[in-house]
Protein backbone atom coordinates (compact mmCIF):
# COMPACT_ATOMS: atom_id res chain seq x y z
CA UNK A 1 0.00 0.00 0.00
CA UNK A 2 2.80 2.32 0.85
CA UNK A 3 4.36 1.81 -2.62
CA UNK A 4 0.97 2.31 -4.51
CA UNK A 5 0.81 5.61 -2.87
CA UNK A 6 4.24 6.51 -3.31
CA UNK A 7 3.99 5.68 -6.82
CA UNK A 8 0.49 8.03 -7.10
CA UNK A 9 1.69 10.79 -5.39
CA UNK A 10 5.31 11.51 -6.14
CA UNK A 11 5.16 9.83 -10.00
CA UNK A 12 7.97 7.36 -8.55
CA UNK A 13 9.07 4.49 -10.68
CA UNK A 14 7.52 1.28 -9.26
CA UNK A 15 10.37 -0.71 -9.67
CA UNK A 16 11.98 1.49 -7.71
CA UNK A 17 9.82 2.23 -5.02
CA UNK A 18 9.28 -1.79 -4.43
CA UNK A 19 13.24 -2.31 -4.64
CA UNK A 20 14.01 -0.46 -1.64
CA UNK A 21 10.50 -1.10 -0.19
CA UNK A 22 11.35 -5.22 0.04
CA UNK A 23 15.09 -4.20 1.14
CA UNK A 24 14.01 -2.61 4.26
CA UNK A 25 11.25 -4.89 4.41
CA UNK A 26 13.36 -8.42 4.45
CA UNK A 27 10.44 -10.63 3.69
CA UNK A 28 10.59 -14.48 2.86
CA UNK A 29 11.12 -15.10 -1.04
CA UNK A 30 7.47 -16.47 -1.10
CA UNK A 31 6.20 -13.25 0.45
CA UNK A 32 8.24 -11.07 -1.54
CA UNK A 33 6.61 -12.15 -4.87
CA UNK A 34 3.03 -11.70 -3.53
CA UNK A 35 4.24 -8.13 -3.04
CA UNK A 36 5.58 -8.17 -6.17
CA UNK A 37 2.70 -9.47 -7.87
CA UNK A 38 0.14 -6.93 -5.84
CA UNK A 39 2.17 -4.00 -6.73
CA UNK A 40 3.08 -4.90 -10.77
CA UNK A 41 -0.85 -6.21 -10.80
CA UNK A 42 -2.41 -3.60 -8.81
CA UNK A 43 -0.11 -0.86 -11.13
CA UNK A 44 -1.10 -2.96 -14.28
CA UNK A 45 -4.75 -2.92 -13.73
CA UNK A 46 -5.44 0.82 -12.17
CA UNK A 47 -8.11 2.28 -14.78
CA UNK A 48 -10.23 -1.16 -14.65
CA UNK A 49 -10.19 -1.36 -10.47
CA UNK A 50 -10.87 2.16 -10.69
CA UNK A 51 -13.95 1.56 -13.12
CA UNK A 52 -14.93 -0.79 -10.87
CA UNK A 53 -14.38 0.81 -7.25
CA UNK A 54 -16.52 3.60 -8.72
CA UNK A 55 -19.84 1.82 -8.33
CA UNK A 56 -19.64 1.37 -4.59
CA UNK A 57 -17.40 4.12 -3.41
CA UNK A 58 -20.51 6.96 -2.44
CA UNK A 59 -18.56 10.23 -3.20
CA UNK A 60 -16.13 8.99 -5.79
CA UNK A 61 -12.77 7.47 -5.41
CA UNK A 62 -10.63 10.27 -6.80
CA UNK A 63 -12.11 12.23 -3.32
CA UNK A 64 -10.45 9.40 -1.19
CA UNK A 65 -7.27 10.16 0.49
CA UNK A 66 -4.41 8.28 -1.75
CA UNK A 67 -3.43 5.56 0.71
CA UNK A 68 -7.31 4.73 1.28
CA UNK A 69 -7.65 4.96 -2.15
CA UNK A 70 -4.87 2.43 -2.92
CA UNK A 71 -6.02 -0.14 -0.46
CA UNK A 72 -9.27 -0.60 -1.83
CA UNK A 73 -7.54 -0.88 -5.15
CA UNK A 74 -5.21 -3.13 -3.85
CA UNK A 75 -8.08 -5.43 -2.67
CA UNK A 76 -10.11 -5.22 -5.35
CA UNK A 77 -6.92 -6.50 -7.62
CA UNK A 78 -6.78 -9.53 -5.01
CA UNK A 79 -10.54 -10.39 -5.40
CA UNK A 80 -10.47 -10.04 -9.41
CA UNK A 81 -7.14 -11.10 -10.68
CA UNK A 82 -6.27 -13.35 -8.09
CA UNK A 83 -7.47 -16.97 -7.14
CA UNK A 84 -5.05 -18.36 -4.26
CA UNK A 85 -6.06 -15.57 -1.39
CA UNK A 86 -9.57 -16.25 0.41
CA UNK A 87 -11.83 -13.15 -0.11
CA UNK A 88 -12.85 -12.75 3.44
CA UNK A 89 -8.64 -12.87 4.18
CA UNK A 90 -8.34 -9.78 1.84
CA UNK A 91 -11.33 -8.05 3.72
CA UNK A 92 -9.91 -8.31 7.16
CA UNK A 93 -6.55 -7.61 5.85
CA UNK A 94 -7.37 -3.73 4.69
CA UNK A 95 -9.56 -3.72 7.86
CA UNK A 96 -6.98 -3.63 9.56
CA UNK A 97 -4.84 -1.71 7.86
CA UNK A 98 -7.28 1.06 7.39
CA UNK A 99 -7.55 0.40 11.45
CA UNK A 100 -3.81 1.39 11.56
CA UNK A 101 -2.81 3.76 9.14
CA UNK A 102 -6.64 5.63 10.07
CA UNK A 103 -9.29 6.09 12.15
CA UNK A 104 -12.52 4.18 13.08
CA UNK A 105 -14.54 6.16 10.38
CA UNK A 106 -12.29 4.94 7.40
CA UNK A 107 -11.37 0.97 8.58
CA UNK A 108 -15.74 1.12 8.94
CA UNK A 109 -16.23 2.88 4.70
CA UNK A 110 -13.18 0.18 4.08
CA UNK A 111 -15.20 -2.49 5.20
CA UNK A 112 -18.24 -1.50 4.00
CA UNK A 113 -17.14 -1.23 0.95
CA UNK A 114 -15.44 -4.05 0.23
CA UNK A 115 -17.90 -6.70 2.21
CA UNK A 116 -20.45 -4.38 -0.67
CA UNK A 117 -18.10 -5.60 -3.51
CA UNK A 118 -17.94 -9.29 -2.56
CA UNK A 119 -21.86 -9.49 -2.63
CA UNK A 120 -22.41 -8.01 -5.93
CA UNK A 121 -19.47 -9.95 -7.24
CA UNK A 122 -20.82 -11.50 -10.50
CA UNK A 123 -22.20 -7.86 -11.30
CA UNK A 124 -18.54 -7.10 -11.78
CA UNK A 125 -18.89 -7.25 -15.51
CA UNK A 126 -18.22 -4.32 -18.69
CA UNK A 127 -21.71 -3.34 -20.32
CA UNK A 128 -22.35 -4.32 -23.93
CA UNK A 129 -22.76 -1.08 -25.02
CA UNK A 130 -18.67 0.33 -25.35
CA UNK A 131 -16.99 0.54 -28.25
CA UNK A 132 -14.34 -0.88 -28.90
CA UNK A 133 -11.63 1.28 -27.80
CA UNK A 134 -13.85 1.74 -24.41
CA UNK A 135 -13.83 -2.40 -24.12
CA UNK A 136 -10.04 -2.98 -25.22
CA UNK A 137 -8.83 -0.22 -22.49
CA UNK A 138 -10.95 -1.09 -19.57
CA UNK A 139 -10.93 -5.26 -20.64
CA UNK A 140 -7.06 -4.71 -20.68
CA UNK A 141 -6.62 -1.57 -18.37
CA UNK A 142 -4.51 0.23 -20.79
CA UNK A 143 -5.42 4.57 -21.47
CA UNK A 144 -8.68 5.45 -23.96
CA UNK A 145 -6.20 7.67 -25.75
CA UNK A 146 -3.00 5.07 -26.21
CA UNK A 147 -5.86 2.34 -27.35
CA UNK A 148 -7.16 4.83 -30.08
CA UNK A 149 -3.84 5.69 -31.46
CA UNK A 150 -2.83 1.90 -32.01
CA UNK A 151 -6.26 1.19 -33.43
CA UNK A 152 -5.62 3.40 -36.10
CA UNK A 153 -2.14 2.20 -36.45
CA UNK A 154 -2.57 -1.31 -36.01
CA UNK A 155 -6.40 -2.20 -36.33
CA UNK A 156 -8.58 -3.27 -33.39
CA UNK A 157 -7.67 -7.32 -33.19
CA UNK A 158 -3.61 -6.40 -33.38
CA UNK A 159 -4.45 -3.55 -30.82
CA UNK A 160 -6.43 -6.07 -28.65
CA UNK A 161 -3.55 -8.45 -28.69
CA UNK A 162 -0.45 -5.66 -27.28
CA UNK A 163 -2.90 -4.57 -24.79
CA UNK A 164 -3.26 -8.60 -23.77
CA UNK A 165 0.69 -9.10 -24.15
CA UNK A 166 1.38 -5.98 -21.64
CA UNK A 167 -0.82 -7.64 -18.75
CA UNK A 168 1.65 -10.85 -19.15
CA UNK A 169 4.65 -11.49 -17.08
CA UNK A 170 7.72 -10.57 -18.86
CA UNK A 171 9.90 -13.52 -19.59
CA UNK A 172 13.46 -13.90 -17.94
CA UNK A 173 16.65 -14.04 -20.48
CA UNK A 174 19.98 -14.11 -20.62
CA UNK A 175 22.46 -13.29 -22.83
CA UNK A 176 25.67 -15.56 -22.55
CA UNK A 177 29.05 -13.60 -23.41
CA UNK A 178 30.48 -15.82 -25.73
CA UNK A 179 34.31 -14.73 -25.29
CA UNK A 180 33.69 -17.19 -22.16
CA UNK A 181 31.34 -19.67 -22.58
CA UNK A 182 29.31 -21.42 -25.46
CA UNK A 183 25.68 -21.44 -25.44
CA UNK A 184 25.72 -25.03 -25.23
CA UNK A 185 27.94 -24.89 -22.30
CA UNK A 186 25.77 -22.70 -20.42
CA UNK A 187 22.84 -24.48 -21.11
CA UNK A 188 24.61 -27.80 -19.51
CA UNK A 189 25.80 -26.25 -16.81
CA UNK A 190 22.23 -24.41 -15.59
CA UNK A 191 20.47 -28.14 -16.01
CA UNK A 192 23.29 -29.48 -13.95
CA UNK A 193 21.97 -26.87 -11.48
CA UNK A 194 18.20 -27.65 -11.72
CA UNK A 195 17.42 -25.02 -13.81
CA UNK A 196 15.06 -24.94 -16.36
CA UNK A 197 16.62 -23.62 -19.39
CA UNK A 198 15.90 -23.37 -23.12
CA UNK A 199 17.79 -21.58 -25.97
CA UNK A 200 16.35 -18.66 -27.36
CA UNK A 201 14.56 -19.01 -30.33
CA UNK A 202 15.18 -15.58 -31.41
CA UNK A 203 18.84 -14.95 -30.53
CA UNK A 204 21.69 -17.01 -30.99
CA UNK A 205 23.27 -16.09 -27.64
CA UNK A 206 20.05 -15.54 -25.74
CA UNK A 207 18.96 -18.08 -23.05
CA UNK A 208 15.20 -18.25 -21.52
CA UNK A 209 14.94 -19.19 -17.69
CA UNK A 210 12.08 -20.62 -16.60
CA UNK A 211 11.20 -20.06 -12.39
CA UNK A 212 14.31 -19.19 -11.72
CA UNK A 213 14.59 -16.46 -9.42
CA UNK A 214 17.01 -13.67 -9.74
CA UNK A 215 19.79 -14.30 -12.59
CA UNK A 216 21.71 -11.39 -11.29
CA UNK A 217 22.21 -13.73 -7.91
CA UNK A 218 23.71 -16.33 -9.73
CA UNK A 219 27.80 -17.00 -9.97
CA UNK A 220 27.53 -17.07 -13.44
CA UNK A 221 26.20 -13.30 -13.22
CA UNK A 222 28.94 -12.37 -10.95
CA UNK A 223 31.53 -14.33 -12.92
CA UNK A 224 30.54 -12.29 -16.45
CA UNK A 225 29.61 -15.11 -18.13
CA UNK A 226 25.71 -14.55 -18.75
CA UNK A 227 23.68 -10.64 -18.61
CA UNK A 228 20.03 -10.03 -18.17
CA UNK A 229 18.65 -8.87 -21.30
CA UNK A 230 15.41 -8.95 -23.26
CA UNK A 231 15.31 -11.58 -26.41
CA UNK A 232 14.06 -8.63 -28.76
CA UNK A 233 17.29 -6.08 -27.08
CA UNK A 234 19.39 -9.09 -28.10
CA UNK A 235 18.69 -8.73 -31.65
CA UNK A 236 20.29 -5.56 -31.97
CA UNK A 237 23.60 -5.93 -31.59
CA UNK A 238 23.93 -8.78 -34.28
CA UNK A 239 21.73 -6.14 -36.56
CA UNK A 240 25.09 -3.94 -36.44
CA UNK A 241 27.31 -6.93 -37.79
CA UNK A 242 30.20 -5.73 -35.55
CA UNK A 243 33.49 -7.35 -36.36
CA UNK A 244 37.02 -7.85 -34.64
CA UNK A 245 39.20 -4.50 -35.38
CA UNK A 246 36.51 -2.51 -36.29
CA UNK A 247 35.70 1.28 -34.63
CA UNK A 248 31.70 1.04 -33.41
CA UNK A 249 30.25 4.31 -31.65
CA UNK A 250 26.96 3.64 -29.39
CA UNK A 251 25.35 7.13 -29.18
CA UNK A 252 23.32 6.54 -25.84
CA UNK A 253 24.65 3.56 -24.19
CA UNK A 254 23.55 3.24 -20.80
CA UNK A 255 23.12 0.72 -19.24
CA UNK A 256 25.43 -1.35 -21.64
CA UNK A 257 23.38 -4.20 -22.47
CA UNK A 258 23.91 -3.88 -25.81
CA UNK A 259 27.52 -2.54 -25.65
CA UNK A 260 28.99 -5.46 -23.98
CA UNK A 261 27.32 -7.40 -26.25
CA UNK A 262 28.63 -5.94 -29.34
CA UNK A 263 32.12 -5.93 -27.87
CA UNK A 264 31.37 -9.69 -27.23
CA UNK A 265 30.76 -10.63 -30.84
CA UNK A 266 33.80 -8.57 -31.73
CA UNK A 267 35.53 -11.10 -30.23
CA UNK A 268 36.57 -8.12 -27.75
CA UNK A 269 39.21 -6.68 -30.26
CA UNK A 270 38.71 -3.71 -32.10
CA UNK A 271 37.13 -0.15 -30.13
CA UNK A 272 33.87 0.85 -28.89
CA UNK A 273 33.13 4.51 -28.16
CA UNK A 274 29.90 4.16 -25.49
CA UNK A 275 28.60 7.24 -25.03
CA UNK A 276 25.42 8.16 -22.49
CA UNK A 277 24.30 11.96 -21.79
CA UNK A 278 24.55 11.12 -17.86
CA UNK A 279 28.02 10.77 -15.77
CA UNK A 280 26.44 8.39 -13.47
CA UNK A 281 24.88 6.12 -16.26
CA UNK A 282 28.94 6.33 -18.09
CA UNK A 283 29.89 4.69 -14.37
CA UNK A 284 26.84 1.76 -15.37
CA UNK A 285 28.62 0.69 -18.43
CA UNK A 286 32.01 1.14 -17.33
CA UNK A 287 30.99 -1.68 -14.54
CA UNK A 288 29.23 -4.10 -17.35
CA UNK A 289 32.10 -3.65 -19.19
CA UNK A 290 34.83 -5.12 -15.96
CA UNK A 291 32.05 -7.92 -15.17
CA UNK A 292 32.12 -9.18 -18.48
CA UNK A 293 36.08 -8.64 -18.77
CA UNK A 294 35.90 -6.56 -22.08
CA UNK A 295 38.80 -4.28 -22.47
CA UNK A 296 37.67 -2.53 -25.81
CA UNK A 297 34.69 -0.77 -24.54
CA UNK A 298 35.73 2.93 -23.86
CA UNK A 299 32.56 5.24 -22.40
CA UNK A 300 32.18 9.04 -22.67
CA UNK A 301 29.82 11.35 -21.38
CA UNK A 302 27.53 13.94 -22.95
CA UNK A 303 24.99 15.04 -25.12
CA UNK A 304 25.10 12.77 -28.70
CA UNK A 305 24.19 15.51 -30.67
CA UNK A 306 27.86 17.31 -29.75
CA UNK A 307 29.69 13.80 -30.68
CA UNK A 308 30.28 15.58 -34.37
CA UNK A 309 32.21 18.32 -32.43
CA UNK A 310 34.82 15.19 -31.01
CA UNK A 311 35.13 12.88 -33.58
CA UNK A 312 36.26 13.27 -37.22
CA UNK A 313 33.57 12.88 -39.91
CA UNK A 314 33.56 8.95 -41.45
CA UNK A 315 35.40 7.97 -38.55
CA UNK A 316 33.24 5.06 -37.91
CA UNK A 317 32.47 0.94 -39.41
CA UNK A 318 29.46 1.07 -37.07
CA UNK A 319 26.76 3.43 -35.20
CA UNK A 320 24.12 2.57 -33.06
CA UNK A 321 21.76 4.99 -32.31
CA UNK A 322 19.27 3.09 -29.64
CA UNK A 323 17.28 6.42 -29.69
CA UNK A 324 15.71 7.51 -26.50
CA UNK A 325 11.92 6.81 -26.93
CA UNK A 326 8.49 6.53 -25.53
CA UNK A 327 9.14 2.67 -23.84
CA UNK A 328 5.80 1.88 -25.00
CA UNK A 329 7.26 -1.31 -26.14
CA UNK A 330 8.02 -2.20 -22.47
CA UNK A 331 4.71 -1.81 -20.85
CA UNK A 332 5.15 -5.14 -19.36
CA UNK A 333 8.25 -4.76 -17.54
CA UNK A 334 7.13 -1.24 -16.18
CA UNK A 335 3.25 -0.82 -16.25
CA UNK A 336 3.37 2.83 -14.72
CA UNK A 337 4.60 3.96 -18.63
CA UNK A 338 1.36 3.36 -19.94
CA UNK A 339 -0.52 5.97 -17.33
CA UNK A 340 2.67 8.86 -17.31
CA UNK A 341 2.54 9.40 -21.31
CA UNK A 342 0.69 11.41 -22.93
CA UNK A 343 0.46 11.74 -27.01
CA UNK A 344 2.62 15.44 -26.79
CA UNK A 345 5.09 13.25 -25.36
CA UNK A 346 5.56 10.84 -28.25
CA UNK A 347 5.06 13.96 -31.15
CA UNK A 348 8.67 15.79 -29.00
CA UNK A 349 10.51 12.39 -28.73
CA UNK A 350 10.22 11.57 -32.55
CA UNK A 351 12.11 15.15 -33.29
CA UNK A 352 14.70 15.03 -31.10
CA UNK A 353 14.88 11.42 -32.51
CA UNK A 354 15.18 13.44 -35.98
CA UNK A 355 17.42 15.54 -35.06
CA UNK A 356 19.63 12.87 -33.22
CA UNK A 357 19.56 10.84 -36.27
CA UNK A 358 20.72 13.53 -38.43
CA UNK A 359 23.69 14.44 -36.32
CA UNK A 360 25.42 11.34 -35.65
CA UNK A 361 25.05 9.94 -38.98
CA UNK A 362 27.79 12.03 -40.65
CA UNK A 363 30.08 9.99 -38.08
CA UNK A 364 29.75 6.68 -40.41
CA UNK A 365 32.19 6.28 -43.03
CA UNK A 366 30.85 5.43 -46.49
CA UNK A 367 30.16 1.68 -46.63
CA UNK A 368 29.58 1.76 -42.69
CA UNK A 369 26.83 0.48 -40.87
CA UNK A 370 24.12 2.86 -38.99
CA UNK A 371 21.29 1.04 -36.97
CA UNK A 372 18.56 2.63 -35.76
CA UNK A 373 17.00 0.73 -32.59
CA UNK A 374 13.90 1.77 -30.20
CA UNK A 375 12.05 0.18 -27.41
CA UNK A 376 8.94 1.30 -28.79
CA UNK A 377 5.84 0.36 -31.09
CA UNK A 378 4.43 4.04 -32.25
CA UNK A 379 5.21 4.27 -36.03
CA UNK A 380 6.08 7.71 -35.30
CA UNK A 381 8.93 7.69 -33.43
CA UNK A 382 9.86 4.19 -36.01
CA UNK A 383 9.08 3.88 -39.46
CA UNK A 384 8.10 7.51 -39.72
CA UNK A 385 11.60 8.80 -38.34
CA UNK A 386 13.59 6.42 -40.61
CA UNK A 387 11.16 7.11 -43.25
CA UNK A 388 11.96 11.15 -42.67
CA UNK A 389 15.93 10.58 -42.60
CA UNK A 390 16.28 8.40 -46.07
CA UNK A 391 14.37 11.15 -47.25
CA UNK A 392 16.45 14.10 -46.51
CA UNK A 393 19.82 12.15 -46.74
CA UNK A 394 20.13 10.92 -49.84
CA UNK A 395 23.76 9.03 -49.68
CA UNK A 396 21.71 6.22 -47.10
CA UNK A 397 19.65 3.55 -47.98
CA UNK A 398 19.26 -0.27 -47.11
CA UNK A 399 22.29 -2.18 -46.83
CA UNK A 400 23.63 -4.96 -49.78
CA UNK A 401 25.31 -7.12 -46.88
CA UNK A 402 23.07 -9.71 -45.44
CA UNK A 403 23.24 -10.00 -41.34
CA UNK A 404 22.25 -14.09 -40.54
CA UNK A 405 19.67 -12.84 -37.75
CA UNK A 406 18.20 -9.85 -39.48
CA UNK A 407 17.38 -11.02 -42.45
CA UNK A 408 15.02 -13.75 -41.23
CA UNK A 409 13.26 -11.06 -39.06
CA UNK A 410 13.87 -8.64 -42.12
CA UNK A 411 12.01 -10.70 -44.84
CA UNK A 412 9.43 -11.88 -42.53
CA UNK A 413 8.54 -7.90 -42.04
CA UNK A 414 9.16 -6.40 -45.12
CA UNK A 415 8.91 -2.28 -44.52
CA UNK A 416 11.06 0.20 -43.49
CA UNK A 417 13.09 -1.48 -40.34
CA UNK A 418 11.47 -4.62 -38.24
CA UNK A 419 8.80 -3.84 -35.89
CA UNK A 420 8.63 -6.41 -33.22
CA UNK A 421 5.21 -6.20 -30.98
CA UNK A 422 4.85 -7.68 -27.72
CA UNK A 423 2.90 -10.38 -28.64
CA UNK A 424 5.14 -11.46 -31.03
CA UNK A 425 7.75 -13.37 -29.27
CA UNK A 426 6.70 -12.89 -25.67
CA UNK A 427 9.73 -10.25 -25.55
CA UNK A 428 9.76 -6.29 -25.18
CA UNK A 429 8.14 -4.52 -28.01
CA UNK A 430 10.86 -2.81 -30.20
CA UNK A 431 11.85 -1.83 -33.17
CA UNK A 432 15.09 -2.15 -35.13
CA UNK A 433 16.20 -0.33 -38.85
CA UNK A 434 19.61 -1.12 -40.36
CA UNK A 435 21.08 1.60 -42.78
CA UNK A 436 24.12 2.13 -45.05
CA UNK A 437 26.30 5.25 -46.11
CA UNK A 438 26.72 4.60 -49.86
CA UNK A 439 27.94 8.07 -50.59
Amino acid sequence: MEVLTRVEENKAYSNLQLNSALQRASLSSQDAALATELVYGTVSRLNTLDYFLERFVAKGIKKLQPWVRNLLRLSLYQMMYLDRIPPHAVVNEAVNLAKRRGHQGISGMVNGVLRNVLRHREELVLPDDLSPAERIALEHSHPQWLVERWIRQYGESTTEAICRANNEPPSVSVRVNTTMITREEMLAEMKKAGFEAAPSALSSEGILVYGGGNMALTEWYRDGQISIQDESSMLVGGTVGPAPGMRVLDCCAAPGGKTSHMAELMEDQGEIIANDLHEHKQKLIAEQAERLGLASIHTVSGNAMELVQKYPAGSFDRILLDAPCSGLGVIRRKPDLKWTKTAGDIGEIASLQRELLDSVSSLLRIGGILVYSTCTIDPEENEGTVRHFLETHPGFGYPEDSSGEWDKLHSAAGGVGVQILPQDYHSDGFYIARLQRFS
